[in-house]
C-alpha cells in the first residue's frame, strides 16, 4: 500500500492596519498612533511581536520604515520612547519587500527583496506554509492581496479621531467589495477598538446572488 505525503499547511496572511475613525492611516502634524497609545495597547503590541510573523511590505513603506528604524536606533529625538522601541525592534523581524525599483542587497537587517509579481510570490509563500504572514502598512500591497483573495484575516485598530482636514493615506479607496465575518474584538485603554474579521471578496452586492 503506497504512502501518501501530507501537504504542508497553508500559511495564514493577515492585513493589519491602524486607522482613524474616518479611514485614514495617518494625519499631517499628528504624532505616531495619533498620540493615543496606552499601556494596554503597547503591551498587546509587544505580545504580537513575539508571534514570529514575517512582515510583507512595499518599496515606499520599506524606505519610510527602514529610515525611521535606523534613526531610532541612532538615538534620534523625533520619537517617543515607545515609538523608538517599536521601530528599533523591527530590525530583528523577518521582512519581505516587494519592489521593481529597489536594488539588493537591502540595508535593513532581515529584509529579503522580491522583484517579481507580489501576488504570485505570496501565493507560493502561503502554499509552502512559510509561517504566519502580516502586512506592515503598505496600503497598495494590502489592497492587492485582498483583491486576489489571499487574505485570511483583516484586522484594524480604530483610533478615536476624525482627521477630515489633516488625514493622509485613505485606506479603503480602490478596494473591492468585501464581506467581513467578525472573529475577534476588544478595547484597549478604554478608547482604542480592535476589530478582526475573515474577509470574503464579493463579485457583486450580497443580495444579488453573486459572491
Amino acid at each position: 500500500m503506497g504512502e501518501t505525503t501530507a501537504e504542508a499547511p497553508s500559511a495564514e496572511l493577515m492585513v493589519d492596519l491602524i486607522i482613524s475613525l474616518d479611514g485614514y492611516a495617518s494625519a499631517e502634524g499628528w504624532p505616531g498612533w495619533w498620540g493615543l497609545e496606552g499601556p494596554e495597547y503597547l503591551a498587546w503590541l509587544e505580545q504580537e511581536g513575539e508571534k514570529d510573523y514575517t512582515f510583507l511590505l512595499g518599496a515606499n513603506t520599506y524606505r519610510l520604515m527602514s529610515g525611521m528604524s535606523q534613526e531610532a536606533a541612532a538615538g534620534g529625538s523625533g520619537f517617543s520612547k515607545d515609538e523608538g522601541t517599536a521601530l528599533t525592534g523591527l530590525a530583528a523581524v523577518p521582512k519581505v519587500v516587494f519592489s521593481s525599483t529597489l536594488q539588493g542587497p537591502l540595508t535593513w537587517p532581515n529584509s529579503k527583496l522580491v522583484t517579481g509579481d507580489a501576488v504570485e510570490a505570496v501565493t507560493e509563500m502561503k502554499r509552502a506554509g512559510a509561517g504566519p504572514l502580516s502586512t506592515l502598512g503598505s496600503l497598495s500591497l494590502s489592497r492587492s492581496m485582498l483583491a486576489a483573495g489571499l487574505v485570511d484575516r483583516f484586522r484594524v485598530v480604530v483610533f478615536p479621531v476624525i482627521t477630515g482636514r489633516t488625514g493622509r493615506e485613505r485606506i479603503y479607496d480602490g478596494y473591492p467589495d468585501i464581506s467581513l465575518e467578525m472573529v475577534d474584538s476588544r478595547t484597549f485603554d478604554g478608547r482604542l477598538q480592535l476589530l478582526e474579521y475573515v474577509p470574503t471578496v464579493l463579485s457583486g452586492p450580497p443580495g444579488g446572488g453573486s459572491k
